[in-house]
């Protein structure tokens, strides 16, 4: 039956219960339902994409599987190619985000959105060897939880991919995360993985959403669950060099990872974001005091003009490293850039206003001498700030 253009199939209502089916739904002749999930979170990767997806087909020739492409918005026109391929090819699907950004939370949002059985995550740029993606899947039916692609166990390799720099880093990074897990993995710093969906689902509300490193955040959370630890299998590979485009390494990767250790450490209860958020606040102090001491006495000023410039500059330095750091995946462009610096400076003059009235209320007190009574009013101080900017500035 049409109507206005559309076509409407009758409803019908079962006896047993009040649920509703079509009369004659379209067919759905030549589909199967996905037993694997493969989640491509990417930033400015159009000219990998493409690639990528005839690799898979080929290495999952034979098994059903879905690629879910999770863009953050990329200003290289990616979306819009995963898009074209989705209209071309049924296993590919795209999810555009638009205002956020994140590694991490792009791979939660293409895993939430899988309905198989197993989901993985793959690299966009090549790196990964998608052709052990079949025994990775084998070693989850045979009774893994969560299957690691490793560059460190067996034959396989990161000095490919890797300069020296790197790979020391990367081997830092990884006995940290193995103190911090417990586990004997080759290589919990592995952005390629795949794990059962059930367990996905059930610590997906207590994942973080920060950082680019979700894999250490997905062994802790599922280790400290009550239904005991998991079992985790590795799958050597040898690490590629990059397709195209750039690599996402940066400083703000490695203080992110930092603050997911520590985060993890205190159990969840500093989050990420804060503990940049305090460490940026930290480096504001010495900018503070660098600038009161050059403008008093180099400059002549008086000692409230001075404090006034300090208080000014270091405002906004911490400003510019918040946008850069703790909120990357929020980040203030064009107008929106000058409006968040506004609402930091007004936010932080209250904040300074909570240190003062706490570190006074405090000292006067005969409990705390002069130093407490200052710590007391600086954690004041950056509690207020992280709280409220992240709520006006970085919202």
């Amino acid at each position: 039956m049409r109507v206005g253009g559309l076509r409407h199939f009758p409803i019908l209502r079962t006896e047993k219960d009040d649920t509703m089916t079509y009369e004659n739904p379209p067919s759905a002749t030549g589909w199967s339902a996905p037993t694997l999930t493969v989640v491509i979170p990417t930033f400015n990767e159009r000219y990998n994409i493409a690639p990528l997806i005839e690799k898979l087909e080929i290495a999952l020739a034979g098994i059903s599987f879905e690629a879910i492409i999770v863009d953050d918005d990329s200003p290289d026109g990616t979306a819009e190619l995963a898009k074209s391929l989705a209209a071309a090819k049924p296993h590919v699907r795209c999810i555009h985000r638009v205002g956020r950004r994140g590694l991490s939370s792009a791979c939660i949002e293409g895993m939430s959105a899988s309905a198989a059985d197993f989901v993985s995550v793959i690299d966009a740029d090549h790196q990964h060897d998608e052709s052990i993606l079949p025994q990775m899947l084998a070693a989850a039916r045979d009774g893994a939880d969560i299957v690691v692609g490793s560059r460190y166990t067996g034959e396989g390799s990161s000095t490919e991919g890797f300069s020296a720099g790197r790979q020391k880093g990367s081997e830092i990074a990884t006995r940290l995360s193995g103190i911090l897990t417990g586990k004997a993995l080759s290589d919990p710093m592995s952005g390629f993985f795949l794990l059962r969906r059930s367990l996905f689902n059930d610590i997906v509300p207590r994942l973080s959403r920060e950082g680019f490193k979700i894999l250490l955040d997905i062994i802790v959370t599922a280790n400290r669950r009550k239904s005991g630890k998991v079992e985790i299998a590795e799958i050597p590979y040898t690490f590629r060099p990059r397709f195209a485009g750039e690599s996402k390494m940066s400083a703000l990767v490695v203080a992110q990872f930092l603050g997911l250790i520590v985060s993890q450490i205190s159990r969840g209860i500093l989050p990420t974001s804060f503990l940049l958020f305090s460490l940026v606040g930290a480096s504001g102090v010495l900018v503070h005091l660098s600038v009161l001491t050059f403008a008093f006495e180099a400059l002549s000023f008086n000692f409230a003009n001075a404090q006034l410039l300090a208080t000014l500059v270091a405002m906004t330095t911490n400003y510019l490293l918040n946008n850069e750091l703790t909120y990357a995946d929020k980040k203030l462009r064009g107008r929106r850039f000058w409006t968040g610096l506004l609402s930091f400076y007004a936010v932080c003059s209250f904040g300074t206003l909570a240190n003062v009235s706490v570190a006074s209320v405090l000292f006067e007190s005969q409990y705390a001498n002069f130093l407490l009574a200052g710590i007391a009013g600086a954690t004041m101080s950056v509690v207020f700030n992280y709280a409220v900017t992240r709520i006006f500035t970085w919202r």
